[in-house]
């Protein structure tokens, strides 16, 4: 077996897609599974496709090419907006695709003529949050002059929220949304989805007040943890044993728990801070920043506390584990989203899927 290693827990994952498409078709919204935190994992796409789901969301065009080299049918939507340089790959392989300018719907026209094809946007609109989007003041005139580009259909308008600026999606910048998408259909321009939001915006529809007109959402992370970072929450109807971090101890021994001498800045640039607890138990395990961030790890075992990481190496606290511990042994973390980001990114920490395979 291979360290450290990432575990995918199929059952808890199949939980909660079936929870959120329940909720999502219970009141006619659409819903994209966004798998753009495991790289576009074509296993999970898959079985999201079959609890039905109804699009595949991802950032990164090579990760939606991932999901159709394993023969995938998608439908596929590129969530972050395009590069001019990459708009072959993007109308080729995407279904959907998010902009945000005028001049990129104008090549993404002319490439889709070229191939014979016609391609879906979702134009996004600023309402606050300070990130992709045209401003929500010009945002009619802006999203009509697109509808009318040759090769393009709108498929709808949408807006993001809480990723950048940490706006919280709530009834008035919906309803806002919501405005626009009238403003531009009393104009004759047609579309199906106004797509209000991701995984922050999961509560409007828990506590039922999300606005009448939003009918799209795009969900990661309370698809895949169970939990909204933008909130600070765990969702109670939703799982969070989705994935467990296993991790190798390489050495264990009693030191003081402050370091010895001048204390400057650590490898990762930060000023540590450390508490006089006098000798202590200290396990390492062999994983380290350029893995995973150290404050997103969450011992699943009692008495082991995280102190600190350098690229290579992380440094626990075992002195309170109840048990025996020994070299070689193995730790296990449940991680929040910004940890299982970059694990999944990470070369060096092995991905088991394997509960997918039966």
């Amino acid at each position: 077996m291979k360290y450290p290693r990432l575990i995918a827990n199929k059952e808890a994952l199949k939980y909660n897609a079936q929870t959120i498409i329940k909720m999502c078709h219970d009141i006619n919204v659409e819903l994209t599974a966004v798998v753009k935190v495991t790289c576009g994992e074509p296993r999970l796409a898959k079985m999201y496709t079959n609890l039905g789901v109804d699009m595949i969301g991802d950032s990164r065009i090579d990760n939606i090419l991932r999901m159709r080299h394993a023969n995938l049918r998608g439908p596929f939507v590129l969530l972050r907006i395009p590069m001019i340089s990459e708009i072959p790959d993007v109308v080729e392989n995407a279904d959907v695709v998010l902009v945000s300018e005028l001049e990129t719907v104008r090549f993404l026209g002319k490439e889709a003529n070229k191939r014979g094809k016609t391609q879906k946007i979702l134009y996004m609109v600023d309402v606050g949050d300070l990130r992709e989007g045209v401003w929500y003041e010009n945002a009619v005139d802006e999203i009509e002059e697109a509808s009318k580009i040759d090769g393009v259909v709108l498929y709808g308008i949408g807006t993001n929220l809480g990723c950048y600026g940490g706006v919280i999606p709530d009834e008035e910048n919906m309803n806002l949304l919501v405005k626009i998408a009238k403003a531009l259909r009393a104009r004759g321009v047609s579309f199906k989805i106004v797509s209000g939001g991701n995984t922050a915006a999961l509560y409007l529809m828990e506590k039922q007040i999300l606005p009448n007109g939003i009918n799209g959402y795009r969900l990661g992370e309370s698809l895949i943890l169970g939990t909204d970072v933008t909130n600070n929450r765990a969702f109670p109807f939703l799982r969070q044993d989705t994935f467990t971090l296993q991790t190798e101890i390489v050495e264990l021994k009693n030191k003081p728990s402050v370091p010895k001498g001048k204390i400057g800045r650590d490898a990762m640039g930060r000023t540590p801070v450390f508490e006089d607890l006098g000798n202590r138990l200290k396990a390492i395990v062999a994983i380290g920043e350029q893995d995973v961030p150290s404050d997103g790890l969450k011992p699943i075992d009692k008495g082991v506390k995280v102190l600190h990481a350098s690229s290579d190496h992380m440094v626990l606290d075992v002195t309170d584990f109840e048990g025996h511990l020994r070299v070689g042994d193995i730790l296990e973390f449940k991680v929040t989203y910004s940890a299982l980001l970059r694990a999944m990114t990470s070369p060096y920490v092995t991905k088991d899927w394997s509960q997918f395979e039966s």
